[in-house]
């Protein structure tokens, strides 16, 4: 419930919409949904799995022929629809639904994506058609790792760094995809305000329960003189990609 609560409000307040924030970020190797559309025809049907505020989707709406995007929170979802008008697309829906219950046709989708969402193999193998794409881009156990340690605390902090990138490759062989490709990539980030990134902390679940214990702030106050460089606040950005066959 806590989850789902930090995750309504979010969705009540950006939509997960980070892109007024000011940084420079160095070595990213891929954008997942230019990935998703170079394996995407016009003739698609597409499923985004923890759309958020479906700015993504509605960004590549006019490339296929009909896109849906979920989420378990009901303010995200808000603010999808929200969204939704403002853009006058005719070609998408964003129904409120969990990851771990797919209510689709079986074999009905041609591409489904997840963007540092959770998933259930099982329920993508169900309702992706034979011979459909499924990727899906996580956030990597050594994430924001400078940041984390600076509080002693942190998302999926202390876990060996592949864990779950190995998890979900067993996963999705289990669940019956018939090919598994890993990519990843570790960047390294520069917030050009100390404002941007306490916005990124508030708004993120990387330090749990970010500002309700005593020495938050003179934590972050630390991290930031000691990673302050000339082009930014220094810290690093690591995702994982998996592209699946059926």
């Amino acid at each position: 419930m806590d989850e789902l609560q930090f995750y309504d409000k979010v969705g009540e307040v950006n939509g997960w919409d980070f892109s007024h924030l000011q940084v420079e970020t160095e070595g990213v190797k891929w954008d997942f949904y230019e990935e998703v559309m170079k394996r995407s025809k016009r003739s698609d049907v597409l499923l985004d799995i923890g759309t958020g505020g479906g700015e993504n989707v509605l960004r590549i709406a006019s490339s296929l022929m009909f896109l849906v995007g979920i989420d378990f929170s009901m303010g995200m979802m808000e603010t999808a629809r929200s969204n939704l008008r403002k853009s006058k697309a005719l070609n998408v829906r964003f129904p409120q639904m969990s990851s771990d219950d797919l209510h689709f046709p079986i074999d009905f989708f041609d591409v489904i994506s997840a963007c540092h969402a959770p998933f259930a193999p099982t329920e993508v193998f169900k309702v992706l058609k034979n011979g459909g794409t499924f990727l899906t881009q996580q956030v990597s156990e050594a994430d924001k790792l400078n940041v984390k340690t600076a509080f002693g605390r942190g998302q999926s902090f202390g876990e060996v760094d592949g864990t779950l990138k190995e998890r979900y490759v067993t996963d999705l062989y289990d669940a019956g995809f018939s090919e598994v490709q890993s990519f990843e990539y570790d960047a390294i980030d520069y917030y050009q305000r100390p404002e941007d990134l306490l916005f990124l902390l508030q708004h993120t679940p990387i330090i749990p329960d970010f500002g309700k214990r005593e020495r938050d702030l003179d934590s972050l106050n630390d991290f930031i003189q000691n990673n302050r460089t000339k082009k930014g606040i220094r810290t690093n950005s690591k995702r994982f990609l998996l592209i699946a066959k059926k």
